[in-house]
């Protein structure tokens, strides 16, 4: 999915980045997956100069309802892209196009593992060790008593990577996207290397500096 009404960085998914554009990085590297057959790639989007972006890589596209790209809305509403697509597809795995620097490789292993898992939906994450608290500051995560704060001494934590999502359609019927995130695995945590894959871009300065970054390992 896509839109333009990005706040923190206007027009994000087709401004200028390294010579090309955010979504045009991710359907061409989409195209490259082996995972995934050409013909079952959709880009889901309102406006029509992102609808323009996936033609030009000849890519299936689903024109969203206005009401669903312009704020976070109920699922039927944010996924009716999706639902309108059951009678055709029973799960559906989405990529985020602000990480410029998810590989191919990395989107062939989530769908492999979603494929041959028996669980209804996964969400990509990463191995955490670190101090948290709540909002009024009771803390979260177990320390050692008489010990120095190291990560190596805290307990694991599982924190969303937000790049990689799978799930049945017929539970976004239901409202439900992924997973419940009230049981055990539900959605199937799939666990990533935390590196520069994960790199998302929400603001300019972030923006600016996966500019850098990207045309530099692309030189």
């Amino acid at each position: 999915m896509a839109r333009l009404n990005s706040e923190r960085v206007e027009r994000k998914m087709i401004k200028r980045f390294a010579g090309t554009n955010l979504l045009d990085i991710s359907l061409k590297k989409l195209k490259n997956c082996k995972s995934i057959p050409t013909e079952n790639i959709y880009l889901a989007a309102h406006e029509k100069e992102l609808l323009a972006v996936a033609k030009n890589n000849d890519i299936n596209t689903f024109k969203r309802s206005y009401e669903s790209s312009v704020e976070e809305r109920e699922i039927s509403v944010l996924y009716d892209w999706c639902l309108s697509l059951k009678n055709e597809f029973k799960y559906y795995v989405m990529i985020n196009p602000c990480c410029p620097f998810l590989k191919e490789d990395t989107i062939d292993n989530f769908v492999d593992a979603y494929i041959t898992s028996e669980h209804d939906g996964m969400f990509g994450v990463v191995k955490k060790r670190n101090m948290m608290w709540d909002d009024e500051f009771r803390p979260l995560r177990k320390h050692k008593k008489n010990s120095a704060i190291n990560t190596k001494s805290l307990d694991v934590f599982y924190e969303a990577a937000h790049c990689l999502y799978a799930g049945n359609i017929d539970r976004l019927s239901d409202g439900i996207h992924m997973g419940t995130f009230d049981e055990p695995n539900d959605p199937y945590l799939y666990v990533m290397d935390n590196g520069i894959e994960l790199l998302d871009i929400d603001y300019q300065w972030q923006f600016k500096m996966c500019e850098s970054l990207y045309t530099m390992l692309h030189a």
